[in-house]
């Protein structure tokens, strides 16, 4: 274990322990699920031993507040034996899972890996051939440039069963909490997630379908790139004077925004010292965050959030 994973643990072990879940709570969110299991959306391999083999979860954290966790994937959290976690998940959601839960650290950052893809997808395929449930835990959605469908092939292949929990993505959290709808009848008819980092070999970005008028793009992974980015969208048609807008640390009590256009966006983000995660979101309704932004939504500094997340499951599932 890194001396970094190795800090993230004890503080989410100190976390557990500042919990105060009853175990009356408990109890109901163990007999929901259990209720529950039989109609879940999983997916099992034909021929695959179920009854032998465990279950891997690939659940959404969501963009960064713990707050935004869905309340299936608390109650999966809590049952888990192993959690493979990522870089961006907030320490408080990993302090819902259960004393004596392991927790395997799998973050990437740009220029270093801790495991690579492929060692984490033999990972998961291992850990539930040995009979444990195990859950797979990204930042924003599985499915949303989280490598979720490359991990879900691998399990498939291997005769895993799988289940996927979907989380708010950091387009949406971003957004809504920046004051900057993704989507207005004013100002933009569609709206265009893109990454800025593309797979080895994969190709060049379509520019000409992104330069695109009354539309709002969302670039996740493109701080490194922005630049770049902001150059190639001009070139291909797109004003200089195009708003744009980089939101760093969405949903958490560390966000900040920064606002400008095409033009000048690059230099305010290097004044601002801005670093990942950021996202970069293009279009008229970045414009709206003047306005929009001081009234929306902020997560609250100091907010320990495992306890309370617990406390409304627990709620929750009583009145079902």
């Amino acid at each position: 274990m890194t001396t970094k994973s190795r800090g993230r643990h004890d503080n989410v072990v100190q976390m557990r322990r500042a919990k105060s879940l009853t175990s009356a709570a408990l109890t109901r969110l163990a007999q929901h699920q259990a209720s529950v299991a039989a109609g879940a959306a999983m997916h099992c391999p034909p021929g695959s031993q179920s009854n032998a083999i465990g279950l891997v979860s690939l659940v959404g954290a969501g963009p960064g507040d713990p707050e935004l966790l869905t309340l299936r994937a608390v109650r999966v959290l809590m049952r888990a034996e192993v959690v493979v976690y990522d870089h961006l998940v907030n320490e408080s959601i990993l302090s819902l899972t259960a004393d004596g839960t392991e927790l395997i650290y799998a973050g990437k950052q740009t220029s270093h890996h801790t495991l690579s893809q492929d060692q984490i997808s033999q990972l998961l395929v291992g850990l539930a051939r040995r009979g444990k449930r195990v859950v797979r835990l990204k930042g924003g959605d599985p499915f949303i440039f989280g490598r979720g469908g490359e991990e879900v092939e691998f399990l498939l292949e291997n005769g895993v069963p799988f289940e996927v929990i979907p989380g708010i993505t950091a387009a949406s959290g971003a957004a809504s909490y920046a004051g900057i709808p993704l989507t207005h009848r004013d100002h933009a008819q569609s709206c265009v997630f893109v990454t800025g980092h593309l797979k080895p070999g994969g190709g060049d970005i379509d520019w000409d379908s992104l330069a695109r008028p009354r539309q709002t793009l969302v670039i996740y992974m493109g701080l490194g790139q922005i630049s770049d980015i902001c150059a190639n969208l001009v070139a291909h048609g797109l004003s200089a004077c195009t708003p744009a807008a980089v939101i760093e640390h969405a949903t958490t009590p560390q966000q900040r925004v920064v606002t400008g256009n095409l033009l000048d966006l690059p230099l305010r983000v290097r004044q601002g010292g801005f670093k990942s995660p950021s996202l970069i979101i293009v279009g008229d309704v970045v414009t709206l965050h003047d306005t929009l932004g001081a009234a929306a939504q902020k997560p609250v500094p100091g907010r320990t959030a495992g306890t309370r997340i617990a406390r409304v499951a627990g709620e929750r599932v009583a009145s079902e």
